[in-house]
């Protein structure tokens, strides 16, 4: 398998449930940076609650975030490419006012919701960044949205689907979230192989959610995790472990790592 990127999900892929890096992951991920593979993260967080695993890994690429609206350097974690979702705000907040719901909006500036939960609280130990407004959306000052997510505890594509003329809808098992159109971390992924002069068949890409399906579809070694749920395993080239038993590093060591004996021939 000649790959020569690879783009990795973070939360059910890289991460266990505890928000930790396996020490069989890591290992995993050094031995494919030693073989000169590009390894990236891909993931639907936002900046300040992945650079930290980015700095863990001691990784050198730039970070796909919020689901491709934004494109983060290595280093300087400066915003390379960011792309913003235009909806009708009156609408939207309209629309969410009428269910229980707590609606996180992700801008260029910071985070502003509804209201704290665990996620949140979570979000900000990591980050070290709190919400930048909590509260009444409505009379919230933001601008430059790069993603909407709103969490009802249950699927509500009855609701979600009142946003497809105007944004990305990914749909999840406790809500949904909106982008920009046409925005995915495929299309992240793409705006970075032109800068690599890397083939999109040279690529594998690794993950467990719906927001990971473009990934999986058009990479050229799609991978979803034993935890995904079967739509994004049938849209995968290949199914590895659970992401509580190193599935990734499981897929890294059996598939991409060249053995002992052949690194010394």
């Amino acid at each position: 398998m000649n790959v020569r990127a690879i783009f990795i999900d973070m939360d059910g892929t890289l991460l266990k449930a505890s928000n930790t890096i396996s020490s069989r992951n890591m290992e995993a991920i050094y031995r494919l940076i030693h073989q000169e593979v590009k390894v990236f993260l891909a993931t639907g967080r936002h900046y300040e609650v992945t650079a930290p695993y980015h700095k863990e890994l001691g990784l050198q690429t730039p970070m796909i975030c919020l689901n491709g609206a934004s494109i983060h350097d290595a280093v300087t974690g400066r915003a390379m490419e960011m792309t913003t979702v235009q909806l009708n705000q009156e609408r939207f907040h309209q629309l969410t006012d009428d269910i229980p719901c707590n609606v996180m909006i992700h801008t260029a500036n910071g985070l502003y919701c509804k209201e704290l939960n665990e996620e949140i609280n979570y979000w900000t130990n990591v980050g070290q960044i709190p919400p930048r407004y909590i509260g009444d959306l409505r009379i919230a000052n933001y601008q430059d949205v790069l993603k909407y997510s709103v969490r009802t505890g249950a699927p509500c594509p009855e609701l979600s689907t009142l946003f497809v003329k105007e944004a990305e809808v990914i749909n999840w098992n406790d809500g949904f979230e909106l982008v920009a159109p046409n925005v995915s971390k495929w299309s992240a992924i793409k705006s970075l192989l032109r800068e690599y002069r890397i083939s999109p068949n040279e690529v594998a890409a690794i993950g467990d959610g719906p927001n990971d399906l473009e990934m999986l579809r058009h990479a050229g070694t799609g991978v979803a995790m034993g935890n995904a749920s079967e739509v994004v395993k049938t849209a995968a080239d290949f199914v590895t472990g659970h992401h509580e038993s190193d599935g990734l590093a499981e897929f890294i060591e059996r598939y991409l790592l060249k053995s002992y004996e052949s690194i010394v021939i």
